[in-house]
């Protein structure tokens, strides 16, 4: 095993202790395995892991938030001091572009949420203090006093890694140790990253074991972690069938888990729209579809578009496009054979393919975009066909009117996102399908492909099963993604000096809180 190759553990970096055996990444545009080897840890790993992560539990959810936020701010500033040697590796691992995905979208969004956290901490903006001085009530969301285990996706090396992203700083702003559970297509970028939190973490002062870091788990040791009731939570992005397994595990702990599944993403396109800009349209679709080779969870992987001539221009135009599209490089072997694999689902079931859909020639994990075509009456005889192909594909379904229209989206799983492009002689037709859509998606889009994500406040990122295995949760944007790694604690007729600084007479300055019935920063018994 290569003495670099060690887990962060107990608040040092070590050799893994009973490391299962070892597994390397892979550069997916060449398909060679990359130096160094890395630990499967064991479920002495694992058990060491959660013990010292809930051993500091306490002593985390009593630090000052100040320090909270000196520890994320003092990490997104290192990230951005490394960023030329993270980028570098994030690339090797995953052949996203350096430019500009990595170096000047993936990285700045990355230090920007962890700034966001920052700050949330500080001004205590997630804690939501509610006040009844009549009942001598005063609630407000706290830390879970419990370790929060996060699986990161193989997605976004950066922004959603189990050690940097969205998930791992949402819970430490709520002052909960992490696990972090890296991902197996990039570890030595999640080492690097996990280098660096765990220096930013010491000279805060902090708790040594409040962030560690494991490389990768067998099936059984992962669920046996999940399922730890020592846990306060998990966090996980990945596949259904994983996800899935993880949930189950961790329900009988009686551990929430935070889940992001899959997603189609539906597109709803009108007659009016499709006859003034079909052309653009189809360009903006194809664009959306192919970005990072199609692989975002907002990727739009099905459209429902009118029969007609404006429909056959776009779909005739679309398909041009496909077709002419060198393709590119998924992440790993799995997720080629998987997107293959939705793929020849979709023609069994009767999908006929309008461009690509067959390998790509070429080293590495190469495909090419593929474009389908269904009917409406055969896509609602058929929910294999909103199986996630996870890659640059989608499948257009053609609907005969509104009301067929309508019926696709009465019949969708729940999603992510959906989309409808109308203009104003559509707007009965779009009516009628955002009616039916909106209890299906977390996120209705008007007039733009889904494939943006804003880290804003009034950003969901979530959905209803199995989209995400919660609606009411996101897992982007900041101050409300860190309420899952909360707990609701009520203060019933307590003392002043006994309660958390947000719910005293005289609260944080500038807080607002609900008082009365009432948001306010006053102070409860100032004079008016």
């Amino acid at each position: 095993m290569d003495a670099r190759a060690e887990v962060l553990l107990e608040g040092r970096w070590q050799p893994s202790r009973d490391g299962a055996g070892e597994f390397r990444g892979y550069d997916p545009a060449t398909g060679e395995a990359l130096a160094p080897a890395f630990p499967v840890s064991g479920a002495g790993d694992a058990q060491a892991a959660l013990a010292a992560a809930a051993a500091v539990a306490d002593e985390l959810a009593a630090a000052d938030p100040q320090r909270i936020a000196a520890f994320l701010d003092g990490y997104a500033q290192a990230i951005e001091d490394d960023a030329a040697q993270l980028v570098a590796l994030a690339h090797r691992e995953t052949a996203l572009p350096v430019e500009p995905r990595l170096a000047q979208v993936e990285l700045p969004r990355t230090t920007g949420q962890l700034r966001q956290a920052a700050r949330a901490a500080r001004e205590y903006a997630w804690t939501e203090p509610t006040i009844d001085t009549a009942a001598g009530l005063r609630t407000h969301l706290a830390p879970l006093h419990k370790p929060v285990l996060v699986f990161g996706p193989n997605n976004f090396p950066l922004a959603f890694n189990a050690i940097s992203g969205s998930d791992f700083a949402s819970a430490i702003a709520a002052r909960n140790p992490v696990i972090a559970k890296l991902h197996p297509s990039h570890p030595a970028t999640g080492r690097r990253l996990a280098q660096l939190a765990h220096r930013s973490l010491l000279d805060a002062g902090l708790p040594a074991a409040a962030v560690q870091a494991l490389y990768q788990l067998d099936n059984a040791d992962g669920l046996r972690l999940a399922g730890d009731a020592r846990l306060g939570a998990i966090a996980f992005t990945g596949s259904r069938g994983a996800g899935l397994a993880l949930k189950a595990a961790a329900d009988a702990a009686g551990v929430p888990a935070y889940l992001e599944l899959s997603s189609v993403n539906p597109v709803f396109l009108f007659e009016a729209a499709l006859r003034s800009r079909g052309a653009a349209l189809a360009q903006e679709f194809v664009a959306s579809c192919t970005l990072g080779v199609g692989q975002f969870c907002t990727n739009p992987g099905l459209l429902a578009v009118p029969q007609g001539a404006a429909g056959d221009a776009f779909v005739a135009a679309a398909a041009e496009r496909i077709g002419a599209s060198a393709g590119g490089v998924l992440f790993s072997h799995g997720v080629r054979e998987h997107y293959l694999g939705a793929l020849a689902q979709w023609r069994a079931l009767g999908a006929r393919a309008l461009a690509g859909g067959e390998p790509a020639e070429g080293a590495g994990y190469r495909v090419r975009p593929a474009l389908f075509e269904i009917d409406a009456p055969v896509f609602l005889a058929a929910p294999g066909l909103q199986a996630e192909a996870f890659g640059p594909a989608s499948l257009i379904v053609r609907v005969a009117d509104a009301a067929q229209a309508v019926a696709v989206a009465r019949a969708l799983d729940g999603q992510l996102t959906g989309t409808l492009y109308a203009d104003a002689d559509d707007r009965e037709a779009r009516d009628a399908v955002a009616a039916t859509l909106r209890p299906k998606v977390g996120r209705l889009i008007g007039g733009r492909m889904p494939t943006g994500v804003a880290v804003s406040p009034a950003m969901n990122h979530g959905g209803p099963f199995p989209s995400t295995g919660h609606p009411g949760f996101t897992a982007v944007g900041l101050p409300a993604a860190i309420r899952r790694f909360a707990a609701l604690h009520c203060y019933d007729h307590i003392d002043e000096a006994q309660l958390p600084a947000e719910l005293r007479d005289r609260g944080p300055a500038g807080l607002m809180r609900k008082i009365d019935g009432r948001w306010t920063t006053d102070t409860i018994g100032a004079q008016a």
